[in-house]
């Protein structure tokens, strides 16, 4: 059964104070409750707070999903070595678009869900890694830093803690790649943004070789929340495992695209048809692919879900970053699918050869497909190299590429079929590719 909140659209959690005059600045964060939830958890042990995470079911907004209490609950505090907080805001998944309005409106809302993870470790420092092309972001989030530490929030012994926190911001050079979490921290580090081998994991071999809370900017934003309003209720939002709303980034052919804060749980398809007021003049759904460009599409029978993790896993889709991109019924699945893998080929680093190599060749075949040169074995063999990019890179950036392309040809074989008899006039060479 669905879930199915009452009033959905009045749910308000992270994006509560968007639209307010000057709501990116500290008096008016400090008006609403404004690092309220830090000073209550001041008084809490790391035990308790984690506690607390585990029950709101809380879990990361960034793709994986990963219970955010859980993952606290890794980091060991009997190292000798001090704890970072980082905070991945590189944002590069196609579709996603909701981390920037959180930076943008309300900075100061995840400088404290960082200030509470801090508190959790004893943590000395975070990082906020920003993506390059958000240039304009690191000054509104540098002025909320700044405002922090002059209202005693930031430096030494905030609060009359005893309590030493800096935080810093941080910009990535513009890599997708760098949105994987190891990678993101060889990045941080001043090295080439490639990913680790794992084990281990960040929350124990992270920034600076330290122990490690790595969480996405919505995560982090969602945090006061389940502080000042408790885990009981913030969990009551969704449904059982899946607490709390998500930020949906509504992009392709719908008449209102645009990022909307819902509860997890929320019927897809009431969030085309009502909230973003239906299909685009009046076609019909062909699929959706709700989780950013990496995960595996929908097809218009596949969509009476709801948008919570388990439910799109049940699916057999992704929830992942929250970008949901809508396709009617004149999409081409073929151009898209080169269009897809053009990115991931261009953003991959290199490092292993599957992605390396499958990324290439994915475009290759693609681009001679779809401008009017495919072989029938073609469909066969883009399907078989997608395939066999599955769990064979070091991080997820191969199966990025090769879960949509395999997806779309097991969902829409017919289409790819169908291209062979418009191009087979325009044939070319055996040789020309292979």
């Amino acid at each position: 059964m669905l879930y199915n909140e009452p009033s959905p659209l009045e749910v308000k959690v992270v994006t509560r104070r968007f639209g307010k005059p000057d709501s990116e600045k500290i008096d008016t964060y400090l008006a609403d409750e404004g690092y309220e939830a830090f000073k209550k958890t001041l008084t809490l042990t790391p035990e308790a707070i984690i506690d607390e995470l585990k029950a709101s079911s809380l879990r990361g907004r960034g793709g994986a999903g990963f219970p955010t209490g859980l993952k606290w609950s890794f980091v060991p505090r009997n190292t000798g070595k001090p704890a970072y907080i980082i905070c991945n805001s590189d944002e590069s998944e196609p579709g996603t678009c909701k981390d920037r309005l959180l930076m943008e409106n309300d900075p100061h809302q995840l400088i404290e869900g960082m200030l509470i993870a801090g508190w959790t470790v004893r943590s000395p420092a975070g990082y906020i890694f920003i993506r390059g092309e958000y240039r304009y972001l690191i000054d509104i989030v540098d002025r909320a830093v700044a405002e922090a530490y002059e209202r005693g929030f930031l430096g030494k012994n905030i609060l009359g803690s005893g309590w030493d926190h800096d935080i810093y911001t941080h910009t990535g050079a513009g890599a997708y790649e760098c949105g994987e979490e190891s990678a993101l921290l060889e990045s941080l580090e001043g090295k080439r943004g490639i990913p680790r081998l794992k084990p281990p994991f960040p929350a124990v071999v992270g920034a600076f070789q330290c122990p490690t809370i790595l969480n996405n900017c919505e995560t982090f934003s969602a945090i006061p929340a389940i502080f000042r309003q408790g885990a009981e209720w913030f969990a009551s939002l969704g449904p059982p495992k899946n607490g709390g709303t998500r930020m949906m980034c509504v992009s392709g052919h719908v008449n209102k695209p645009g990022v909307y804060e819902l509860p997890l749980g929320f019927p897809l398809m009431r969030l085309i048809n009502e909230v973003c007021g239906g299909m685009r003049n009046g076609k019909k759904l062909k699929a959706v692919i709700p989780g950013g460009s990496s995960s595996p599409c929908l097809r218009a029978e596949e969509c009476d879900i709801g948008l919570d993790f388990d439910s799109i896993a049940k699916a057999k889709s992704m929830a992942g970053s929250g970008g949901i991109v809508v396709l009617d019924e004149d999409t081409d699945i073929v151009g898209l699918a080169l269009r897809t893998i053009k990115f991931y080929q261009h953003e991959s680093c290199g490092w292993c050869i599957p992605c390396r190599e499958g990324t290439t060749w994915l475009k290759k075949i693609l681009e001679r497909y779809h401008g009017g040169g495919g072989r029938e074995k073609d469909i066969d063999l883009i399907h078989e190299i997608a395939k066999g990019m599955f769990g064979r890179t070091f991080c997820a950036l191969g199966d990025a590429a090769a879960m949509p392309t395999y997806t779309f040809i097991e969902k829409f074989r017919d289409e790819f079929e169908a291209y062979l008899q418009k191009s087979r006039p325009k044939q070319i060479p055996e040789l020309a590719l292979l």
